[in-house]
């Protein structure tokens, strides 16, 4: 059975930073694209970053780059995302999940994965 769980938000003050985490069982990284998402309330989920150990890929969203970074450790099974420079506009649910493939064939870029985490929160505050 795939899952994902989510771990690392909370509370930080903007210009904080936070590690989120994604860990992965029921599968291996290797034929996978693994994506970062977050939905705040009242708006669309949006794909914020995504990883594919599959090619060496990797996405970002033009509102998160050069504040956020993705890498995994597949000997943990394990996602991150290092949110660096954080606003009060990053508050939202983030979630991770799964598609075969990689993050640009993939698609993750539609927003469709075949597995998801339940999300956690991060706060921001001005």
């Amino acid at each position: 059975e795939v899952q994902l769980v989510e771990s690392g938000g909370g509370l930080v003050q903007a210009g904080g930073s936070l590690r989120l985490s994604c860990v992965a069982s029921g599968f291996t990284f290797d034929d996978y694209a693994i994506g970062w998402f977050r939905q705040a309330p009242g708006r669309e989920s949006e794909g914020v970053s995504c990883i594919s150990d599959s090619d060496g890929s990797t996405y970002y969203a033009d509102s998160v780059k050069g504040r956020f970074a993705i890498s995994s450790d597949n000997a943990k099974n394990t996602v991150y995302l290092q949110m660096n420079s954080l606003k009060p506009e990053d508050t939202a649910v983030y979630s991770c999940g799964a598609v075969r493939g990689d993050c640009y064939s993939s698609s993750y870029l539609d927003g469709v994965m075949d597995s998801w985490g339940e999300g956690t929160l991060v706060t921001v505050s001005s």
